[in-house]
């Protein structure tokens, strides 16, 4: 991979909110994701971190806030997909396309070079099932494919829902080794996870959103306060510990 530029581009999210008739699927949710640094986006199922990430790449309409990536809405970046890699669906691979093949449409749909194919190829360790469809593809496998997908552009920034949903244990150690060296380059990672466990040993700050309002951030290492584990600060923050 290319080193990122050392003009690294932070995230910075104001005061998002959605609705969704009665539903607040979103309520002024502001954070920041720092260059260099993995940032977690944690919380319960339901508590609004798909519709925050799809708001942030203007795939959703805020009724209010913003999201920059450097000072920037990803609507208005130019090439967007040089600057933010995103991974939010797995089900954007036809399962009747080969893996080389999806990626070659994606890489002239962003104006890529051909040849970053490969080399995708080669960073998700896919490059014997290149030739294979993707419909028989494993959970794991489409997620690796997903985040090549992402890669296309060389971008600065990761923008990564439950990536590690389906990767078996060897593959959750390689996707943490992947985003420490992708944010030691000077790129900035933010994913989201609803499993503690998964995020702990991989993020430098964690944003815990709940009922879609923002109920903790900051330095991981500062979550667990006055000698409480990680997964007792979890509870006395969200939903989860009243239902315990």
């Amino acid at each position: 991979m290319t080193v990122p530029s050392p003009t690294g581009i932070t995230i910075e999210v104001a005061g998002l909110s959605k609705r969704y008739g009665e539903v607040v699927a979103v309520d002024e949710v502001s954070f920041r994701a720092e260059v260099g640094r993995v940032t977690g986006f944690l919380g319960p199922n339901g508590a609004g971190k798909s519709t925050t990430l799809r708001m942030m790449l203007g795939l959703v309409r805020p009724d209010r806030g913003t999201a920059l990536f450097g000072g920037t809405p990803y609507r208005r970046l130019t090439r967007p997909s040089s600057i933010v890699g995103a991974m939010l669906d797995l089900a954007a691979a036809h399962p009747g396309t080969t893996a080389e093949d999806h990626l070659r449409t994606y890489a002239a749909l962003g104006g890529h070079d051909t040849a970053r194919v490969g080399e995708v190829l080669m960073l998700t360790d896919l490059q014997d099932a290149a030739r294979r469809r993707v419909g028989g593809f494993s959970t794991g496998m489409r997620q690796r494919l997903a985040l090549a997908t992402a890669l296309l552009g060389d971008p600065r920034v990761l923008l990564l829902d439950e990536p590690s949903n389906g990767l078996d244990p060897a593959g959750i150690v390689w996707l943490r080794s992947f985003l420490r060296d992708f944010a030691a380059r000077g790129g900035t990672v933010l994913l989201s996870s609803h499993v503690l466990s998964e995020l702990q040993l991989s993020i430098d700050d964690l944003v815990l959103i709940d009922r879609g309002r923002i109920a903790w951030s900051g330095p991981i290492e500062e979550f667990a306060a006055h000698g409480r584990t990680l997964e007792d600060a979890f509870l006395a923050h969200t939903t989860e510990g009243a239902h315990r």
